[in-house]
């Protein structure tokens, strides 16, 4: 059986279908074996759910394959414009796939890293933003992250110089990194005040290697850095990502995949905590596809969320299922 199949076995009706969604966080790849590309995701964002938009989030696609090493990541930007070109012709449906993108430059160039800036922007009028995964743990049961980041980056001093270059061109930040890093992704953000940053996946809360069977430890510390990270107006959240293998819920391992009560369950005092402290004007649902696709469906997932913000006013559910992102990445209605 494979992952689609596995997928397949739980099958959901959707949940207020009419309710518009831009999904600000998916990848596209083709990996051995792991394919995920304009037709697997059309496949996804067409299984009920109303997704108008999406953003495209580096996972080091199609880098060129010649020329100097710190321009290489343009590819990627070139590459999925060439998608979004396909979305926007409207041959594929009316889904604005990849209406905005964010790639990849190496912040540890310090100020050379504006160049490569420079040519993502000339790749590309969607390009918005880059990520610079920060993700580094000294356990070795837990993965780094795939930019080889090093221990206390965000702290450098040669990293924030690169950093400085995204507010001169008015760009945007995802931070992804793990939960034992939060404090140096406030310290960031207290230091660049008037730089938009992004806070990818809950601030990856582990429950892998030395962090297995710390859940309600490592919940309290969590809860206590998001509300102070909250405190730095720059910075917005992304709600999803939670399901990853690495933090530590088991739904990989299981016959089924889960369902979307199952989800809510294990994962909405996450929700709720993030909601609570950001607000809805800065915080905004996320796929994470297809690497939450580990754990459940695309639609199974979207369906977690709205149980997840049942209770809300329509506009604030707006707000956490398409305005918020729509206004960060600037992506036209």
């Amino acid at each position: 059986m494979n992952q689609r199949e596995w997928l397949g076995l739980v099958s959901e009706v959707v949940l207020e279908p009419d309710l518009p969604i831009c999904d600000p966080h998916h990848h596209l790849w083709d990996h051995p074996g792991n394919r995920y590309l304009l037709d697997e995701l059309l496949e996804d964002i067409s299984s009920g759910h109303n997704v108008v938009s999406t953003v495209f989030m580096e996972c080091g696609s199609m880098y060129r394959a010649s020329g100097p090493e710190s321009m290489r990541p343009v590819g990627e930007t070139e590459f999925v414009n060439g998608v979004a070109a396909m979305s926007a012709s409207g041959s594929y449906g009316a889904t604005k796939a990849c209406a905005a993108i964010v790639s990849f430059a190496d912040l540890n160039l310090g100020s050379a890293v504006g160049d490569v800036l420079d040519a993502h922007g000339s790749a590309s009028e969607r390009f918005r933003g880059i990520r610079h995964a920060a993700g580094w743990d000294p356990s070795e049961q837990v993965r780094n992250s795939h930019t080889s980041p090093t221990s206390g980056m965000l702290l450098d001093k040669t990293f924030r110089s690169g950093f400085t270059e995204l507010g001169k061109r008015k760009l945007t930040f995802d931070a992804w990194l793990y939960h034992t890093q939060i404090s140096e992704l406030i310290d960031l953000a207290r230091a660049f005040p008037d730089q938009p940053i992004i806070f990818d996946h809950f601030g990856g809360p582990l429950g892998i290697g030395p962090y297995e069977g710390q859940r309600d430890k490592i919940f309290t510390q969590w809860k206590d850095d998001v509300r102070e990270l909250s405190t730095c107006m720059n910075v917005v959240a992304k709600l999803g990502g939670l399901v990853m293998p690495i933090n530590g819920f088991g739904f990989h391992k299981k016959v089924k995949p889960a369902t979307s009560q199952e989800l809510e369950g294990a994962t909405r005092p996450y929700y709720e905590h993030m909601i609570s402290c950001f607000g809805v004007e800065r915080c905004m649902f996320e796929s994470n596809f297809p690497v939450d696709s580990a754990s459940c469906s695309y639609n199974v997932l979207w369906n977690s969320f709205k149980r997840i913000a049942s209770g809300l006013s329509a506009e604030d559910k707006n707000a956490l299922f398409h305005d918020t992102a729509t206004r960060v990445y600037s992506v036209d209605p």
